[in-house]
């Protein structure tokens, strides 16, 4: 379902994109990720509405069968890539799991400036954004996934969070669309 309205106060929400994960992920069309997630960060910021900036900088403890193993990252890995252009009223959020609330101090920053409506960009659609999501939900937040701003390391994971898990938790729009809600 598209996006049926824009509340009082929303939150954009941008997962890891930042120079270690941009970098492997130019063929997954992340540099069109970029852009579209800096317009709405832009957009964001000229209505003054919370723009959340997450990275992340470390992992969950737990074993798994696939991941980065305990190979040595470069020092700016984690850096967020500069087409965001960061702005100090932006929150930055930096996290050590998949999702951006565990562990973090996202909701009660959220709730300050009483946020009800989270907008999310980013990569990976079914692992950090997803999860991401699914705690927003949980946390009664309304939920919407920008589809054109955000990608996956598998583009199958992609089509099926987009077509299947995520509006079970949101709606599903555009940046186009979302950019004439904001501007409207």
């Amino acid at each position: 379902m598209p996006l049926t309205q824009l509340d009082s106060v929303a939150a954009l929400i941008i997962i890891d994109l930042q120079k270690g994960i941009t970098g492997f992920t130019a063929e997954l069309g992340s540099a069109d990720v970029v852009n579209r997630s800096a317009a709405l960060a832009k957009a964001f910021r000229e209505r003054g509405l919370p723009v959340v900036l997450v990275n992340v900088t470390g992992r969950a403890p737990g074993r798994v069968d696939q991941g980065f193993g305990n190979r040595a990252f470069p020092p700016d890995w984690a850096d967020l890539v500069p087409e965001l252009n960061a702005q100090p009223s932006d929150i930055l959020i930096s996290k050590q799991r998949v999702g951006a609330f565990l562990g973090t101090e996202l909701d009660a920053k959220l709730k300050e400036r009483h946020v009800t409506q989270v907008f999310m960009s980013g990569i990976a659609t079914s692992m950090g954004v997803e999860a991401t999501a699914r705690s927003a939900f949980d946390l009664g937040y309304n939920v919407v996934f920008v589809s054109d701003a955000m990608t996956d390391l598998n583009p199958a994971s992609h089509k099926h969070a987009l077509e299947t898990i995520l509006p079970r938790m949101g709606e599903v729009d555009t940046t186009e669309n979302v950019l004439k809600a904001l501007h409207g």
